[in-house]
């Protein structure tokens, strides 16, 4: 089954779905409410110099400053180390404009990671105008194709007679001269108009725009694999084709315009993939399953048999889970966008081979993720520690909002334990207000509670008060919530 991009287009939202052998693997989202800003170049203002962190905050026009660190800071040939370059006290102050370039999306509290080591996107290369290298793709193997290719950029960077470098993308494997010379040409006058652009630009504004989520998926994920890519709305179907014929020549002949009755979506059932891969719990097929628990700090993913029992032993069992789990964890890592830390408790293995094994499928299937990530060996506790980078939120923080009931602590007070508090807060109320009576208002299920299985202690309360309790159930409250109304 070959690879493909699904696109849904709609006036609110962009969804970009990467499909490889007939599974949902990524999901990009654009909202119009929110834009990103990854790969944007802006002229930044300084708001804050941080010596103590070597770092500095960068007003550039979003909701919150975004962080420079000092080691992203560009340092001309002028700026030597007897001049103090690497100190950022030396390399920037309070009220300086400078341009900078987002690396990582705005994270929850967090602010935009920026650099001002600017890198410019194409095709085939990566224009890097502040650097004296040249770069191959690591997932270009070949070492005959990886020299081919230094030794023509090479010589390309010598006839421009411009400063600066690139790097060769993995869609440059096995491209001719004469694409890589028109790409190096584009770079270069793209890079003129920001310079252009730059001067007159006004400290917090953006300068450069990264491509919208669309042509950046034709210019990033179409590679030999992708056999074609679906799009349901027939305006950007329009758009896409005129970008791929001027911009990546060879993949107009695979975009289509999908106009079939159910959802584009619902192919290869990617709305529903979608769906699952916001619970906590994963199955697999063996009758094992996953807990995903992310936090701010990191995500930790448990292994368990579940109601699988094998037909050997108990150590080829938890082999078969583990390297079943494997797989899917790779899979969701991927779907969830998962990044930062990430912890495996795999099952307890004894034989060191078989956690090998486990470990090497880990890897294998990590292979293929667009994400880099590292993955460590097991932990004297039998934890795998990997890290995959994150630049932009996950799928839960796209789709999700803190529960309002929990208030993200991911549980709720139990109905006893609610009671219980209402049984306290009766007898302070009692001691500070002469009533009547006592009306308490809480969700209906507290309210059966007290009713029933915690009568004989009300019916206690009422005697110790010496007033009656009245109990009204509100559909509005929420579980936790109640009121004790002393009338």
């Amino acid at each position: 089954m070959s690879d493909e991009i699904l696109i849904n287009v709609s006036p609110q939202e962009t969804r970009v779905g990467l499909v490889e052998q007939g599974v949902l693997q990524e999901i990009f989202i654009q909202r119009a409410s929110h834009v990103g800003v990854m790969g944007n170049i802006y002229k930044g203002r300084v708001e804050r110099v941080l010596p103590g962190m070597q770092a500095a905050f960068i007003d550039v026009g979003l909701d919150r400053t975004a962080f420079l660190h000092a080691s992203d800071i560009h340092v001309d040939a002028a700026n030597s180390p007897a001049s103090g370059a690497g100190d950022i006290n030396a390399l920037l102050r309070e009220g300086d404009s400078v341009l900078v370039q987002v690396i990582k999306e705005p994270l929850g509290s967090k602010g935009a990671r920026l650099t001002s080591q600017l890198t410019i996107p194409s095709r085939y290369l990566v224009y890097l105008p502040h650097a004296d290298h040249v770069g191959i793709s690591t997932k270009i193997e070949d070492e005959d194709e990886r020299t081919r290719l230094r030794d023509l950029l090479t010589q390309l960077i010598e006839e421009s007679g411009r400063p600066g470098s690139f790097i060769v993308r993995t869609a440059g494997e096995g491209v001719n001269s004469e694409e890589l010379r028109n790409d190096v040409t584009f770079l270069h006058r793209l890079w003129d108009s920001i310079q252009e652009a730059a001067p007159h630009s006004s400290a917090g504004t953006l300068v450069h725009s990264d491509l919208p989520l669309i042509m950046r998926t034709l210019r990033d994920l179409m590679n030999d694999d992708i056999e074609r890519v679906r799009i349901d709305d027939e305006a950007a179907y329009q758009r896409c084709v005129a970008f791929a014929q001027r911009f990546v020549p060879g993949t107009a002949e695979k975009i289509e315009l999908f106009d079939g009755t159910a959802p584009i979506f619902d192919l290869y059932g990617a709305e529903d993939e979608l769906q699952r891969a916001l619970d906590r719990k994963v199955p697999l097929k063996s009758g094992g399953h996953l807990i995903f628990d992310q936090t701010e700090a990191m995500t930790t993913i448990d292994v368990n048999t579940g109601a699988y029992v094998g037909y050997r032993n108990l150590e080829e069992t938890i082999f078969k889970t583990n390297l079943e789990a494997a797989q899917t964890i790779a899979h969701q890592l991927r779907l969830r966008n998962l990044g930062g830390i990430i912890i495996i408790d795999f099952i307890d293995m004894i034989d060191e081979t078989h956690r090998e094994q486990v470990l090497a499928a880990l890897g294998k299937a990590m292979s293929r993720d667009h994400a880099k990530s590292v993955v460590c060996s097991l932990s004297s506790l039998g934890l795998v520690e990997m890290t995959r980078k994150r630049t932009r939120e996950s799928l839960e923080r796209i789709l999700c909002e803190p529960c309002p009931t929990c208030m993200s602590r991911g549980r709720i007070k139990s109905a006893e334990t609610v009671c219980y508090e209402i049984f306290r807060e009766l007898r302070r109320t009692a001691r500070q207000f002469q009533a009547r009576e006592y009306r308490v208002l809480a969700h209906p299920d507290v309210i059966a509670r007290l009713a029933d299985e915690q009568s004989t202690g009300l019916a206690e309360l009422e005697e110790v008060v010496h007033k009656p309790i009245r109990l009204l159930a509100e559909a509005q409250y929420l579980p936790e919530s109640y009121d004790v109304v002393p009338l």
